[in-house]
């Protein structure tokens, strides 16, 4: 589906059920999906049909720029944040459990911080306090897309990944995050990293958001440590879990265990 925010076109999709269908209770709770860094909102189609048959409603948003959606993209965590409370506003979604991942993490805290009830809870997923970027990825990213989809689709993976099959029979796991990533439009990626690379208030925002947050850890994450989202945790007083045999891109490597973390964590808020 297509809603305006700010005079865009943004694409939202959610697993088949519209947000108003009436087979759903109005009061049913709603999961906001942020993707990361390069990506749009497709990194969840592993979940998104599966939480909207759980009975939670499900927004899987393309930021702008990204995906489907139109507009520029924007060149800090904090206007991704202003623009995602926008969203939230325009879509009559405030009070959603904000699920971000990686880059989308810190733009859901940072929504939470700047913009006082627009958050149930925060579950936030392949994370730490900083994320500091590779100069040989920021380079690539900057010059050449498809060389940074092929570093980043190797340093996100966990090894058994690389030779795992697909949860979705005829695509490989590996091959999609790299096509998906070399296809996004021109200077965002780099413009996505850069915010990332610069962002330094997770550890701040965690401390005085007033809402329950959970951090998702890949045991085998090279591009957030598991190590690195435990101390944010452990910092923030916030709930965690470890997810094995999965690296940054675990809603894909492991995508049964995320979606029975999202659906407990949304039943226990």
């Amino acid at each position: 589906m297509k809603i305006q925010v700010n005079g865009f076109e943004t694409q939202v999709t959610t697993g088949g059920r519209a947000l108003d269908d009436p087979a759903l209770d109005h009061k049913a709770p709603v999961m906001v999906l942020v993707h990361g860094a390069g990506m749009d909102s497709s990194v969840w189609f592993l979940q998104t049909r599966y939480l909207a048959y759980k009975g939670i409603r499900v927004a899987a948003v393309d930021l702008p720029g990204h995906g489907r959606s139109q507009g520029q993209a924007l060149n800090s965590i904090e206007e991704m944040a202003d623009w995602l409370a926008e969203f939230l506003d325009v879509a009559d979604l405030k009070g959603s459990h904000l699920v971000g991942h990686s880059m989308g993490t810190f733009v859901a805290l940072e929504t939470a911080r700047r913009h006082p009830g627009t958050a149930a809870s925060l579950v936030l997923m392949g994370t730490a306090g900083a994320m500091p970027v590779h100069p040989e990825l920021l380079a690539a990213a900057t010059d050449d897309v498809d060389r940074a989809a092929a570093l980043m689709t190797g340093w996100s993976h966990a090894r058994s990944s690389h030779l795992s099959p697909h949860p979705t029979p005829g695509l490989s796991m590996t091959g999609g995050a790299r096509a998906l990533v070399g296809r996004s439009q021109p200077g965002v990626l780099a413009s996505d990293l850069a915010a990332c690379a610069s962002y330094d208030g997770a550890e701040s925002a965690a401390h005085v958001c007033d809402v329950p947050i959970q951090i998702v850890m890949g045991e085998a994450d090279k591009m957030t440590p598991a190590k690195a989202g435990a101390a944010l945790a452990s910092a923030a007083k916030a709930a965690s879990i470890t997810i094995t045999n999965a690296g940054h891109m675990m809603m894909i490597e492991q995508s049964a265990e995320v979606r029975t973390a999202l659906v407990d964590w949304v039943r226990a808020s």
